[in-house]
Parts: C-alpha cells; structure tokens; sequence
C-alpha cells in the first residue's frame, strides 16, 4: 500500500520540503536523502556567498580573466541570458551587485541616493557577460561586476531533485523549494497534487487551489520581503534597469512545465507590471499566470479560464 512520506529541510537559507510517494519508509527516506544531497551539489554550484564555489571564482575575476565553469553552470547561464533578452533586461542575473544598496533586515533606514544607484547600476547588465561555449568560460567584462542565481537557483534545485527522484523510479511527488514547486504524478488516492494561490494582502484567505499535474508552480510576491522606510514598504524584487523595487504587483504566481522557466517569468513579471507582463506570458503557450494587484485585484493570462477563480 503506498504512502506519502515528507520531510522538511533548510537549504540555500530558505525553507525546503520534499513529499514523495512509495511503498516501504526506510526506501522513502533514502530516496530523500538522495533529493537533498541533489539539491546541496546545486547549492555549492550556484552560490555566491561560499568562497570557493564556481559562482564566486568567476564573481572574483569579474574585469580581469575568464573562468572556466562546469558545463551545467555554462548551459543555466545561457539560459538566463536569453531569458534576459526576451524580457528585455527585467530578468538579469548581474544585478547581484544591486544588493550593496539595499538591504532587508531591518536596518535600511534611507532610500540610495541619486549617485548610489547610477554607481550601482554601472554594473548591472546582461550584455556584459561572455560566454565562450568552445572553451567553457564565463567572463564579466567589467570589475565589480556580480551574477547571482537567487532569482532561478532554488527552482532550478527542485527541477533536478524532481529528475533525481523520477529517474530512481518514484512515480509521484513534489519538491518545494521554498515556494518553487515541481510536481508529478498522483497521490495514493489519485487526486491531483494542488496549490493555492494566496491572498498576499490577507495570507489567512485561500483565492483558489488548482491542480499540479506533472508541472510546476512558483510565486514572486512583494509582500514577505521588504524593507520599510517611513510610511513606505519597498520590495525585494527589483527592477535590474533602474535599480528600484517594482511597486504595480503584490504577487504573481505562475504555473509552467519546470520550476526554472516559472521562477524567470514570475520575476519578469514582477518587474514588468502587470500589462507588459500579460502581453510576455501570452506569448508562452506552455505557461500561465495569476497576478494579484495591491488592491488584492486579479489578472490572469489568456489560457487560465476566469471561472476557476
């Protein structure tokens, strides 16, 4: 008879969770080991605060040389470039050098100055990166520069426990990588896995649930992380061409085959606004989205049917 077996984790400074199903426990619980020993190689390949990581060495020789790289950080990076240009520069990974100027700790008293953020912006930009497949480098050709992957990285940590777990012959599951979730299969019932899309201004207030069937769901809300500087909350999402919070969207939750492709669009999105970003997810057949406003307004993409709202 077969059952769900969870287990709850912290990795890449965020909450995990990893539901499988299968028949015996001491087999469930090796399997998760597995998952999660996927997702911590993903963390050391990705991160951009252990020293020693390939993110770091090439963040460490920005403006200098180029940085050989493992081929699957070369191919992620490749990816997020054309998702950069696509979205015309609201998705971009070298705005990691934007978190010099804001913080969300608590201690951010003061927005940046004029001359903070044009300093900053100098080296945010896609276009600088260079990516040389035949020899397997990345170069930043400009000093000071940074690429970070907290936008897609834990999507792209539950995209590979999901494979891990598929290729070792678990018929159904979900990774929830703080909130970038990746399905497939069934529960024991048959029912599908589901997903609620929450009321960012009331978190206590379901909208909807609908079902993850081989799929997966990832929301960017403005709403959890923020930094509060007099009357005026600014958000963590920010816009990589001006080096300001996005303030149109309070989340947008969208639904795509892998974890990584709805983590870039959800962030794009953010960025965006809300019609900009309609116009982008309507042009993706295999994507769709539910955007709430700060009025708690909803907008959904063509192929999402109001109804089910």
């Amino acid at each position: 008879m077969s059952s769900i077996f969870s287990r709850a984790f912290f990795l890449m400074g965020c909450n995990f969770d990893v539901t499988i199903v299968a028949d015996q426990l001491e087999v469930a619980q090796a399997l998760i080991d597995g998952a999660i020993a996927e997702m911590k190689r993903i963390e050391y390949l990705l991160s951009e605060w252990m020293p020693d990581t390939p993110v770091s060495i090439v963040n460490a020789h920005a403006g200098m040389q180029p940085v050989q790289v493992p081929e699957e950080l070369l191919e992620l990076t490749a990816r997020a470039l054309n998702f950069s240009k696509l979205t015309e520069g609201a998705f971009d990974i070298t705005m990691a050098g934007l978190n010099q100027i804001w913080t969300y700790d608590g201690t951010m008293k003061k927005l940046p100055s004029f001359a903070e953020l044009k300093v900053a912006i100098q080296h945010v930009g896609y276009q600088k990166i260079q990516l040389d497949r035949a020899n397997q480098t990345l170069f930043l050709a400009q000093k000071k520069m940074k690429i970070g992957f907290g936008s897609i990285g834990k999507a792209y940590a539950a995209d590979c426990a999901k494979a891990f777990l598929m290729q070792h012959g678990v018929r159904a599951g979900i990774v929830n990588a703080s909130g970038d979730m990746a399905a497939w299969g069934t529960q024991p019932d048959g029912k599908p896995w589901s997903v609620g899309i929450v009321n960012p201004l009331n978190k206590a207030k379901v909208f909807a649930t609908f079902p993850l069937e081989n799929s997966a769901v990832v929301t960017s809300g403005t709403y959890e992380k923020y930094a509060v500087i007099g009357d005026k909350k600014y958000s963590h999402i920010i816009d990589p061409r001006t080096g300001m919070p996005t303030t149109e969207i309070a989340s947008v939750t969208v639904f795509a085959p892998k974890a990584e492709l709805a983590n870039g669009i959800s962030t794009s999105i953010a960025v965006m606004g809300i019609e900009t970003g309609l116009h982008l997810i309507n042009q993706i057949p295999s994507a769709s989205c539910v955007i709430v406003d700060h009025k708690a307004n909803l907008f959904t993409s063509n192929n999402i049917k109001t109804n089910t709202i």
